[in-house]
């Protein structure tokens, strides 16, 4: 019980730094869509998605290797050897990268922002310092200057678009200011100078982290390939207006995501020392049961929110996202559920079997998407990647089975049964059904997790 309330404080600590400011980020799509084009959009979309595709080659994942190692050091200067080795080597990798995407840019006459670089550099530094604060244990801290970024880049976003004619110009300011602000905060609060130490350096335990972190790099660029395959194939067959329309039915299941991201940050951490315990199955099935119920009723949730809500929403050319919503949010919940089993097997420091799981999974939406875009267009990328979730959930389950046994879930038949009401109301477009659907979804959900409202009732009224 001692570890479930460490991995619920933990998760509700990351989750106040995030959610109020990633809402008012959210409602600020209707501020994006009235006032941004589909082309501009798809454009700022695709330009991101790059980014994020370039981030873990650049740094080589050693910020996550560096988070885990920190999580086992047994001493200061330990620490300081794993902390000095991942930040030498990642300022390293970064300025020959950025030399490279610059000739790149040059020599081929690529048309992208300015901004492009920096932005790089921005999102890199943020990523070092994230995972350094929370390889600490100063989650508190993470979760403050979380909240910080995510307010800065809110204010600024909103400066920029509505203050200025910068359009996508504006949006990568926006980040990159906020990201580089954070960054040297936190590199000054944690007195970032003390942890540098050359003399420090290891050749073994440099080794043993890139051992570590090198599988962890296709599986990033694997999941970043489901995205980017996605706009890069619907911007090329159908056009960026297109990858406009899908970049705004991405939001939705984006909010599922986000708050699944709460708890995945918490749960690498928990995971990883419950390894060391006893009680570590029974520890695993307790939340993997938890988080099943929790993720799924999540999941039927948006899908009968969202025709109550779109069109107070979404403004402008985009009304066809609504059509590709339900099967990108079930799409989010194949994935966030195969994390949670990464979250397993990074404990178990397996990280070459959740690099081949993703890989596969990568491979598996491009072919699907090429081979059938031609036929049911803008379908062809929700459908792809809602297979390409399956699989990789799938495949780690079976996996998983070497390590621990997760029981199966006794509710199948329900809750494919809910799903069913859920979309043929959601695609009927009478507001009466989907009123009742979504009320039918609510009771389903508090019953799927009574122990979960029990025990937040109790407290309530404890308090």
């Amino acid at each position: 019980m001692k570890q479930e309330k460490e991995l619920i404080k933990n998760t509700v600590i990351i989750a106040l730094g995030k959610f109020s400011t990633q809402i008012v980020s959210f409602l600020l799509v209707s501020l994006y869509t009235a006032r941004l084009t589909t082309e501009q959009f798809g454009r700022y979309d695709l330009i991101i998605t790059i980014i994020t595709f370039l981030t873990p080659i650049i740094t080589l994942t050693l910020e996550e290797s560096m988070f885990r190692f920190l999580i086992d050091a047994k001493s200061k200067q330990e620490e300081k050897s794993i902390i000095s080795e991942t930040i030498l080597t990642i300022m390293a990798t970064t300025f020959i990268s950025c030399i490279i995407i610059f000739i790149v840019i040059k020599v081929f006459s690529i048309h992208t922002s300015v901004f492009f670089i920096p932005y790089v550099i921005a999102v890199v530094a943020m990523a070092l310092m994230n995972c350094l604060v929370r390889g600490l244990g100063k989650i508190k801290l993470y979760s403050l200057s979380n909240f910080i970024l995510s307010v800065l880049t809110i204010i600024l976003n909103i400066v920029f678009v509505l203050g200025t004619n910068m359009n996508v110009d504006g949006l990568l300011l926006a980040v990159i200011i906020a990201n580089m602000v954070v960054a040297v905060l936190l590199a000054i609060v944690i007195k970032l100078p003390k942890y540098m130490d050359v003399k420090s350096l290891d050749k073994i335990t440099m080794k043993r982290m890139i051992k570590y972190s090198i599988p962890l790099i296709p599986n990033s660029l694997s999941w970043i390939v489901i995205t980017l395959s996605d706009r890069m194939i619907v911007t090329w067959m159908l056009g960026a207006s297109f990858n406009g329309i899908y970049a705004v039915s991405n939001k939705f299941p984006t909010i599922i995501n986000t708050v699944y991201n709460y708890f995945s940050v918490a749960w690498k951490e928990s995971a990883a020392k419950a390894l060391h315990e006893e009680n570590s199955t029974q520890y695993y099935n307790r939340i993997y049961k938890s988080l099943r119920n929790l993720v799924y009723a999540a999941t039927v949730g948006v899908i009968a929110a969202v025709p109550l809500v779109f069109t107070l929403l979404i403004h402008g050319d985009y009304n066809d996202a609504y059509m590709y919503i339900p099967i990108l949010v079930f799409a989010v919940y194949f994935s966030n559920m195969a994390s949670f089993f990464g979250g397993i097997f990074a404990a178990y420091m397996e990280s070459r079997i959740v690099g081949k799981t993703t890989v596969i999974s990568a491979i598996i939406n491009v072919g699907v998407n090429i081979i059938l875009i031609k036929f049911i267009g803008l379908y062809a990328a929700a459908i792809s990647t809602l297979v390409s979730s399956i699989f990789i959930y799938a495949y780690r389950m079976v996996k998983i089975k070497k390590f621990v046994n997760l029981k199966k879930s006794k509710t199948l038949l329900v809750s494919t049964t809910i799903t069913a009401i859920v979309f043929l109301a959601y695609y009927s477009k009478n507001i009466i059904i989907q009123v009742i659907a979504l009320i039918l979804t609510i009771i389903y959900a508090v019953l799927l997790n009574h122990n979960v409202v029990r025990l937040l009732k109790a407290r309530f009224i404890k308090r």
